[in-house]
């Protein structure tokens, strides 16, 4: 029996350009999940294109408190999260929110759940932009407002590759946490340099990645291309690590 895989493409809705490579790498069996960004730029339109091809039951959300401009008046003007009318991606952490920027987190998950419903988008799964879920002052907030909505499968800490052993303490007990709380994890999850380091053999694994197009206008994996733009690891390479291994969506785990 083949090992079981999903291929996750983050920042769907985005951009046009990710957008649209997204769908080309599931037309290429590349990848079988993606997640969307409520707040990107090209949401609306992604979702057509989504319909069209063939793959909007395969789509989760992208929990966005990092990048472009926030859905929500409180957050947005609170300098914790956001500046100039954008979310400013420097969020402290370590530092522990006041209550009122917990409820700001809360009232913003929630919208960004509520604009993916209401442009028909079906929510199978969630992660986030860089990895906001995972903050440990943040994960509470945000498990409530999933389970409000009944989204309980979920992306876990990066557990393969190579991690410091201190930071392997902090992310094996949030998985754990993940689990207690109730939600539906795979059992390894990294990104596609990490498969390279590590191949998990027991339980589904999650593979990352970052569909986009260099300006050449080559299918690549964005967060491995250069400051140029002009060089990046073609996507296709993923096909070496899922060859023999069975592809399946976040929504059959």
């Amino acid at each position: 029996m083949k090992e079981k895989l999903i291929v996750n493409a983050d920042d769907y809705g985005l951009t046009e350009s990710c957008s649209k490579a997204i769908a080309e790498a599931f037309e290429k069996n590349l990848i079988s999940s993606t997640t969307a960004c409520a707040n990107g730029e090209y949401i609306e339109e992604a979702f057509a294109l989504a319909k069209e091809k063939g793959f909007l039951d395969k789509i989760g959300i992208h929990i966005n408190l990092t990048e472009g401009k926030p859905l929500t008046r409180n957050i947005l003007e609170d300098p914790f999260f956001c500046e100039d009318g954008r979310f400013h991606g420097k969020i402290n952490r370590v530092k522990k929110p006041t209550k009122e920027q917990l409820a700001m987190i809360k009232e913003e998950v929630t919208a960004q759940i509520e604009k993916l419903l209401s442009l028909g988008y079906t929510i199978s799964h969630a992660d986030s932009h860089h990895h906001i879920h995972t903050c440990v002052y943040f994960e509470d907030t945000i498990k409530d407002v999933l389970f409000a909505y009944d989204i309980k499968k979920i992306r876990l800490h990066r557990n393969i590759g190579k991690i410091p052993f201190y930071k392997k303490i902090v992310k094996k007990w949030y998985n754990k946490k993940l689990k207690k709380q109730g939600f539906t994890t795979c059992a390894y999850f990294g990104s596609r340099e990490d498969f390279t380091v590590e191949n998990p053999r027991e339980g589904i694994c999650e593979m990352m990645v970052h569909p986009d197009y260099n300006t050449k206008g080559e299918l690549i994996d964005r967060v491995l291309c250069d400051e140029s733009g002009s060089h990046g690891e073609p996507l296709q390479k993923v096909s070496d690590i899922i060859i023999e291994k069975e592809l399946i969506a976040y929504k059959e785990l």
